[in-house]
């Protein structure tokens, strides 16, 4: 594939979060963009006024006919995709050019320096945080991430001259296996996306196969304590980090008045008084793992004290919608067993005398059937669970598989019922509300702003 000589490229799953920063990316370079999504969203339609022509028909006589001479159009598909997809099968009969995203990806930034975060949870903040600590900086960086910078407002940075791209690794499909990392943070190794590994050790050996393509000369940072046992190659260095202990770690860090400072410390410096932008605890660790990536790369000292000031979260990360002395509301993407337990205990740290209650929209029917005793312990940390439908995304549904496998499974005594989301504003009209938090990657995100009009009528 040369990048120069496309003139058009289409994508069948137009709009998902991590198609759009290629589409956006595509336009940036001048090429005619197109391409199909089951169903609108805001994204979608921003897309749409950026210049990219989209559909939510599968019906192959919508696509373009500038995307249809196989000589000049790339063809960029998702995963999700069903396999029989009218449109995909198009393409195929056809003999265009077909790539995953991932393929994409790794081809467009084999040129740079990238800097990569994987993990089941935290890449998307992590990664964000650290394009930010980069991009603000005089190193710069060119970005390609899985959620909205609230800094920027896309998920798409682009710079002339910087030789660093960070990049969101995403082990869903084995995509990042596509990827060539000079340095990479890793996360987290719980076990997810079942569907695709069928084993915990096949989605660990995932992972190990990942850090050797980490490049000679560059590093990786792992989360202390995980399962994974990395393999890389020579001339890689490996460091670990954590909150309070690894080579790189926080200290002396302080909690209170909805504020949270620290102190960085690192192999071979100590940044004192740090302030977190979006002071949760999670992003204790997030931020120690971002500030390490930014520090091998050059930032300096005072830079990435001014980043981490001025950093503004991502969409649906811990995303506060409203914030009052009588009522707190948030929506948080958490859709792992694991992630959940971390929110929950991040929002338990800055609210301890006040009741938390969460709507929760299981995401697909296989994670829901792997983890539904998982997703009961960390549910059950809450003081309150409002549980909606599956969201199935990709997936057809599974008999005997339901919300109701993780109703039945919280702990006894916990204030508990099951919803569907058309009626969650009429629930939510006659509950007191301390602090409500939406969680999952699902569709319940939609009814975030009537939700959010609601609450502020009480306050």
């Amino acid at each position: 594939m040369n990048i120069e000589t496309i003139q058009s490229v289409y994508f069948v799953g137009a709009g998902g979060i991590g198609m759009s920063a290629l589409i956006r990316y595509f336009l940036s370079k001048g090429k005619r963009v197109a391409g199909y999504d089951r169903t609108p969203s805001e994204l979608t339609a921003r897309l749409i006024a950026e210049g990219a022509a989209i559909h939510y028909e599968e019906d192959v006589n919508l696509i373009p006919d500038w995307c249809k001479d196989k000589a000049t159009t790339l063809v960029v598909y998702t995963p999700a995709i069903p396999h029989e997809h009218a449109e995909l099968n198009y393409f195929r009969t056809q003999g265009f050019e077909i790539h995953k995203r991932a393929q994409v990806l790794g081809i467009i930034t084999r040129s740079s320096k990238a800097l990569c975060v994987a993990g089941t949870h935290g890449k998307t903040t992590t990664s964000t945080m650290a394009a930010h600590l980069l991009h603000q900086s005089s190193i710069g960086c060119t970005a390609f991430l899985g959620g909205i910078s609230k800094n920027y407002g896309t998920n798409l940075l682009l710079s002339q001259d910087s030789p660093y791209t960070v990049i969101e690794a995403d082990e869903f499909d084995r995509s990042f296996h596509w990827l060539s990392p000079y340095m990479s943070v890793i996360t987290a190794t719980d076990p997810d996306h079942l569907d695709i590994y069928g084993t915990r050790e096949a989605y660990l050996e995932s992972f190990r196969h990942y850090t050797t393509l980490i490049q000679p000369g560059g590093a990786l940072i792992i989360h202390e304590g995980l399962a994974l046992q990395p393999d890389v190659q020579p001339g890689v260095r490996t460091y670990t980090y954590n909150r309070e202990s690894g080579d790189f770690h926080a200290e002396n860090i302080r909690i209170g008045g909805g504020e949270i400072f620290l102190d960085f410390v690192a192999p071979d410096t100590r940044i004192n008084d740090i302030q977190l932008g979006v002071p949760i605890s999670i992003n204790i660790e997030n931020g120690v793992a971002a500030m390490a990536l930014a520090h091998l790369n050059g930032v300096t000292d005072e830079e990435i004290k001014r980043g981490m000031a001025s950093f503004q979260g991502v969409d649906r990360r811990f995303d506060f919608k409203l914030k009052t002395d009588r009522i707190v509301f948030l929506s948080d993407y958490a859709h792992h067993p694991a992630e959940i337990a971390q929110s929950v205990k991040s929002i338990r740290e800055l609210y301890r005398d006040k009741k938390i209650t969460a709507i929760f929209q299981p995401h697909l029917y296989t994670r829901t059937r792997d983890f539904y005793h998982e997703f009961a312990d960390s549910l059950s940390l809450l003081d309150e669970v409002i549980l909606t439908d599956i969201y199935p995304a990709r997936e057809q549904p599974i008999p005997g598989v339901s919300s109701r496998l993780i109703y039945d499974n919280l702990r006894p005594g916990i204030e508990k019922c099951m919803c569907r989301k058309e009626d969650i504003l009429n629930l939510l009209e006659h509950k007191d509300i301390e602090v409500l938090i939406v969680l999952g990657a699902g569709d319940l995100d939609n009814y975030v702003p009537e939700i959010t009009r609601l609450l502020e009528k009480r306050c």
